[in-house]
């Protein structure tokens, strides 16, 4: 029962030894620990104001991010849109090309048929000339064998002249 009611004298004892580990404590270690606590605080305090800088910091990139990739998407457009249109230009360029090298094949081809026409003609008028020159000359001598024959082709020659 010594246990359950101590004796004045443990009690003195354990008093007078929680004091002065009570003393010990304030003197030598209750500073350096308050100063620990205060210093772990202090530290988490500043993790957080760094957690909510990122935070935020996280927020304005995010957000500068977005404007960015606004901008990249509007530029991207624009040079497409611009790619388009150069496109659509070189294209209607050698359609224009291709429409005037065509006519100028066109009027050459039209030339040279024009040319080959005229000199058939011209061929053929020769040739129709001579054709002409040896039947003349054949019928001529044969014609013209008599006098009577012969007057009679000029005057009907010289009809024929007069009505044309």
């Amino acid at each position: 029962m010594e246990l359950v009611q101590p004796g004045l004298g443990l009690i003195f004892w354990m008093t007078l030894s929680f004091s002065i580990l009570l003393w010990i404590l304030a003197k030598f270690a209750w500073k350096p620990i308050m100063k620990g606590l205060k210093e772990r605080e202090d530290s988490i305090d500043e993790a957080l104001n760094a957690a909510n800088a990122a935070k935020e910091e996280m927020k304005e990139l995010i957000f500068s991010n977005e404007q960015l990739l606004k901008e990249a998407k509007g530029e991207r457009d624009d040079i497409l849109r611009d790619a388009r249109s150069v496109k659509e230009g070189i294209i209607e360029e050698a359609r224009e090309k291709a429409n005037e090298e065509a006519n100028r094949i066109v009027e050459n081809a039209k030339e040279s048929i024009q040319f080959e026409k005229m000199a058939a003609i011209h061929e053929m008028k020769n040739e129709l000339a001579s054709l002409s020159i040896e039947i003349a000359e054949k019928i001529l001598k044969e014609e013209l064998s008599s006098k009577d024959k012969h007057e009679k082709l000029i005057e009907r020659l010289i009809k024929e002249v007069s009505k044309n």
